[in-house]
């Protein structure tokens, strides 16, 4: 009897202790529920690649006939006219590319950019678009399905209108300068598609080298430098808007005076 009154002084003192603990950390917040909820899930960092394994179309020829005269008495709507040779529009391109990018299900066409704004894509080579009096830029350029431009010498046309009477140039534009023209990510992204974004422009006039100028990208805040003209692609972006900033640089970084060398754009991207 007086080894099990030991026993039961010696359980009802452990649980006193126990007991103490326990609500302590009730009190300091430290149970199991609130650690739980309290751990943080790590969001993977947005990253940059560049796309390979696209066909390369170096033969590709796109040639605007009409309107033949870039100087206009009045505006309004245009008829434009482009011959394109040995390239397919509508056709699906043939790459890999086109399972794991934004794909038009129309297939190839043009991307037609009047004064730096979000192109208008175009399926066969004749459409009407609507000229504004004024000082107009345009570049177009034919694109692969999946919205990656052919970057050729002859695969792009730009030219300059003047609409109405004594138009101003408010741009002030030099066609001869280091320019670079904005082209993708665009629009609104959905499901699978939000995985892979991809980021392509055209640049007129200089080249990109690792010494030389350069293309600044900075997604969300974040930098890449671009070192190549070549299509890249990204990854890990956030389901929401998704902010694209791209500069034209020179070695140094510094940016390179121009009115269509820094450009931001908003796209947004949705669950299924």
């Amino acid at each position: 009897m007086k080894h099990f009154k030991y026993l039961m002084i010696y359980i009802i003192a452990l649980t006193i202790i126990f007991s103490c603990k326990d609500n302590k950390k009730i009190e300091d917040g430290e149970n199991e529920t609130n650690d739980t909820e309290n751990i943080k899930v790590k969001t993977p960092e947005i990253t940059i690649q560049k796309l390979d394994d696209s066909p390369t179309y170096a033969d590709a020829e796109l040639i605007m006939n009409n309107p033949s005269n870039t100087t206009m008495a009045s505006g309004g709507e245009v008829d434009f006219n482009f011959t394109i040779n040995n390239y397919t529009l509508g056709a699906q391109t043939e790459s890999v590319n086109a399972k794991h990018l934004a794909n038009s299900g129309k297939g190839q066409h043009i991307h037609f950019i009047l004064n730096n704004e979000p192109y208008s894509a175009h399926y066969t080579g004749e459409f009407k678009k609507d000229i504004p009096e004024g000082v107009h830029h345009l570049v177009a350029f034919l694109s692969r399905s999946y919205h990656e431009s052919v970057k050729n010498d002859n695969s792009v046309v730009v030219k300059k209108f003047e609409v109405g009477d004594s138009p101003e140039n408010t741009l002030g534009l030099d066609l001869n300068a280091p320019t670079l023209i904005y082209s993708r990510p665009k629009g609104t992204y959905v499901g699978k598609d939000t995985e892979n974004l991809l980021l392509d422009f055209f640049v007129l006039n200089t080249t990109l080298s690792g010494t030389g100028n350069k293309v600044k990208a900075t997604v969300n805040g974040k930098e890449f430098m671009i070192t190549e003209w070549a299509p890249h692609y990204l990854k890990n972006l956030p389901i929401g808007e998704v902010t694209v900033q791209l500069e034209l640089v020179d070695a140094q970084g510094k940016l390179i005076e121009g009115p269509f060398n820094k450009v931001t754009r908003t796209v947004t991207l949705k669950p299924e």
